[in-house]
């Protein structure tokens, strides 16, 4: 009985290891949209973020005020390229080193750059001359970053959407689209080069719309439901995120790749859409981001990538009230203009403070009752 003591505080202190590890790993972020004419300033939603446990933002462009508003807020920055702005970066070195020159060296590094995406779901365009351009202009970028001495600590990459995969069911048959072929392996060639991630846009909202069964909807929520059995793997998944994510990786290794760092660069749920849009409410938005926080926070993984958090960014941090498309495509912010919460998704620090308490107390009453 005297060793009791003794295993409880190692059993304790490993746990607040762990807690600490989880801490550490900043893998919940969140896309910062602008495409809206009522948004509060920079500052604003600087000194917002850091009251919640967001780790990261996503920016679709280089606005200068929002990364001189997260200066010296430890918040990594990831900070895009227009499509438009790709056949210029691919065709000259000079215009690659320009742009870094003016939207990294002034900021950078007090203003935590980690990564700048090339592009947004080019691949999924219709534009073959963008796709023929995407990996020259990587590399362009890629020079200018080793050029300023800075190859290593900010990341070069672009960012795809889901169809990128020509097979996603069963999780373990997924693969890409051949008809991406040797465009698709450069560009893997290169993340695997430079230590850059793979990013990913998987929605499973999406994925609901084309299938509104209630099982469905369980699926995707990360709520009670049977699963869906992989049958080569024997996997039983229990969330349509998961499904995805391992969809992804069995691309990656299939190509040889599986080694490649997968990043979820978009992933949301509408609270609201027009009236025929199905599943689109503040229920199932905050049971889908709510419940995907949790899952992440837990550190338990996929199945095909045990044991760690992808990292996540949330879509979105505000409505982009002036975008087109049905009324969804305007209903994904989690805070309102005024700051306030649209719904309470769990990212408040005292969410965290509050769940490491409540599993302190949990281990004290296991060993002391």
């Amino acid at each position: 009985m005297a060793m009791l003591p003794y295993t409880v505080a190692f059993l304790l202190i490993s746990f607040l290891q762990t807690v600490k590890i989880a801490d550490s790993q900043s893998f919940i972020g969140i896309n910062y949209g602008q495409v809206a004419d009522n948004l509060p300033p920079p500052s604003a939603t600087a000194k917002l973020l850091q009251s919640t446990s967001i780790q990261k933002v996503r920016i679709y462009g280089s606005d200068p005020a929002i990364i001189k508003a997260l200066a010296n807020t430890g918040i990594g920055i990831v900070i895009g390229t227009a499509n438009g702005d790709i056949p210029g970066l691919a065709s000259d070195p000079g215009f690659a080193k320009s742009w870094i020159s003016t939207n990294v060296l002034p900021f950078y590094p007090a203003s935590n750059i980690i990564l700048v995406t090339v592009g947004n779901e080019v691949l999924t365009s219709n534009d073959q001359n963008l796709k023929n351009k995407l990996l020259p202009a990587m590399q362009n970028v890629q020079k200018a970053l080793k050029d300023a001495s800075l190859e290593g600590k900010i990341k070069v990459s672009t960012v795809h959407a889901m169809e990128v995969l020509g097979q996603s069911e069963p999780p373990s048959s997924g693969s890409f689209d051949p008809s991406y072929g040797d465009l698709m392996k450069g560009l893997l060639e290169f993340n695997s080069a430079n230590g850059s991630p793979f990013a990913i846009n998987p929605y499973p909202y999406f994925a609901y719309t084309s299938d509104t069964r209630p099982e469905t909807l369980a699926f995707c929520l990360f709520q009670p439901n049977a699963g869906r059995m992989d049958g080569s793997t024997k996997i039983n998944y229990m969330n349509m995120f998961d499904a995805q994510v391992d969809a992804v990786y069995s691309a990656l290794n299939s190509m040889g790749f599986k080694n490649v760092e997968i990043v979820v660069a978009e992933t949301g749920w509408p609270y609201k859409g027009d009236d025929n849009e199905v599943g689109a409410s503040i229920e199932n938005a905050k049971a889908y981001n709510g419940n995907l926080i949790a899952h992440l926070r837990s550190m338990v993984g996929t199945p095909l990538m045990p044991g760690k958090s992808v990292d996540t960014y949330l879509f979105a941090l505000y409505d982009e009230d002036l975008k087109p498309g049905p009324g969804s495509e305007r209903s994904f912010g989690l805070f309102k203009p005024d700051l306030t919460m649209v719904y309470d998704a769990g990212l408040s620090k005292s969410n965290q403070v509050g769940t490491k308490s409540m599993c302190i107390s949990l281990v004290f009453r296991v060993f002391y009752s």
